[in-house]
């Protein structure tokens, strides 16, 4: 465990609830360390990761959205989009949406194709995230991974196949079905361990390799096989570890990659997009609901702030760590080749309210936030998105541990964010033992008490 900071502007790294744990070379990981919720690997799986109210009543009001006709790439005259099999363009956001109680729905310009005429949603929740003509409370978990860093084109040097080749992934993702969990937060690449991008000598991003394209198409395919959403996380602050050789594989930095811009036009060109691309080519694109560009950020963010009087970044001192200004360059070039290859909505997976406003100049759909037990010291957990400056786009909870807060339960935790106007909760993680305590009967019984508003 890192210590706690002792302030809100305390300069000490503060990440609770993640242990630095190693994985023994048996399980062909090492040294695997920080992302949320890191902790709790274990040496028999590589599953490791660093770790007021609103006075409208949600979803119990029926709201009618009205689209507009003329909009792009939009499906046939009249035809409503809520229906999980339709293959249509995938994103139904919120652009130029108007509610019919008078609340316009938030999205960025450019969200994506609408269906044409009028669709209609008997079950609104009012603060939600709105896709396939359904706004929503965004309800799931994180996986994060089966295999850190392999799920997405495996890691032949480790023994680690690709999701396409883990049966294990199927009855996983059934589990997660049968829990209520509506919607997942998947990680592809949290590191450059596998050989789901490919590099040249000088180590340039040259495309997608391994099984990552298989990989990707069959995620798409189990999602829609259990009624499920995907949310997939590109990047991870792990990435900004130096370029170094574990156990005789080379894992690059991704920091020399962000800062140069012909590396960086090379990442955006030949992976990025081409990934975009594939998922847009699938039959089953309506089930990637989102993309989450990268996980927190702020851990790999030196010196001050940009925006919103946040307080100066406090980045991990292991990390090759960029400014304000140049992280938000690379997570917003990301972000446009995903608004031009893609319909689903974009995100950040941002660490903590501590810097609420660092991503808040970005085109995204919805702000998405982290909550753990250090994180609540400061920034508590039952304020509203209005209290904490972020009302004018949806509010995720992307991330806090399935066992619950401090002494704050997970069904205390969901109901308060429900009741105050947070647009989703999605907890960590399925395969973390240290914030999952294998008791899904509160997850579910939030997804039974709330069936419509937590299910797109």
């Amino acid at each position: 465990m890192q210590e706690l900071p002792e302030s809100p502007q305390a300069g000490t790294t503060a990440v609770a609830g993640r242990s630095v744990s190693d994985v023994s070379a048996a399980n062909g990981v090492t040294g695997v360390t920080g992302a949320t919720g890191t902790a709790g690997m274990t040496a028999t799986a590589p599953r490791s990761a660093a770790a007021g109210s609103s006075s409208q009543p949600q979803g119990s009001a029926t709201m009618t959205t009205m689209v507009p006709s003329s909009a792009a790439g939009a499906g046939a005259a009249g035809q409503p989009a809520s229906s999980p099999s339709n293959t249509g363009p995938s994103n139904m956001g919120s652009a130029g949406m108007t509610a019919a109680a008078g609340a316009p729905a938030q999205a960025s310009a450019g969200t994506g194709a609408m269906a044409a005429g009028p669709c209609q949603d008997s079950c609104a929740y009012a603060n939600g995230v709105t896709w396939m003509c359904k706004k929503r409370f965004m309800y799931g978990v994180n996986y994060a991974w089966h295999n850190f860093a392999a799920d997405f084109g495996g890691n032949q040097a480790w023994s680690q196949p690709g999701l396409s080749a883990e049966p294990a992934v199927e009855t996983e993702l059934k589990n997660m079905a049968a829990n209520g969990i509506n919607v997942i937060r998947w990680w592809l690449w949290p590191d450059f361990r596998g050989d789901g991008v490919t590099f040249d000598a000088a180590d340039t991003p040259m495309g997608l390799g391994g099984t990552a394209l298989t990989d990707v198409a069959r995620a798409l395919e189990l999602a829609d096989n259990n009624d499920m959403y995907l949310m997939l996380t590109l990047f991870s602050f792990d990435n900004f570890r130096p370029t170094r050789m574990e156990q005789n594989l080379k894992i690059r930095g991704i920091s020399p990659i962000a800062t140069d811009d012909a590396k960086r036009r090379a990442l955006i060109e030949n992976v990025v997009a081409p990934l975009a691309r594939a998922v847009e080519a699938s039959p089953f694109k309506q089930r990637m609901i989102a993309w989450d560009i990268i996980n927190e950020p702020e851990w790999a963010v030196k010196g001050a702030s940009m925006y919103g009087g946040d307080p100066e970044f406090d980045p991990m001192p292991d990390l090759e760590s960029l400014t304000h200004a140049q992280m938000e360059m690379f997570l917003r070039e990301i972000g446009k080749s995903l608004r031009d290859n893609s319909k689903a909505q974009i995100s950040v997976g941002a660490t903590a309210f501590k810097w609420a406003h660092a991503w808040s100049k970005l085109d995204l759909d919805f702000h998405q936030f982290h909550m753990y037990d250090w994180v609540n010291m400061y920034w508590p957990y039952d304020k509203s998105p209005k209290d904490y400056g972020l009302d004018d786009k949806p509010v995720v909870m992307g991330e806090f541990p399935l066992k619950g807060l401090t002494g704050v339960s997970y069904d205390k935790l969901l109901e308060s964010w429900f009741g105050n106007g947070y647009a989703g909760a999605l907890g960590w993680a399925f395969t973390d033992a240290m914030f999952n305590s294998g008791d899904y009967a509160p997850v579910k019984a939030f997804a039974d008490a709330h069936k419509c508003e937590t299910r797109f």
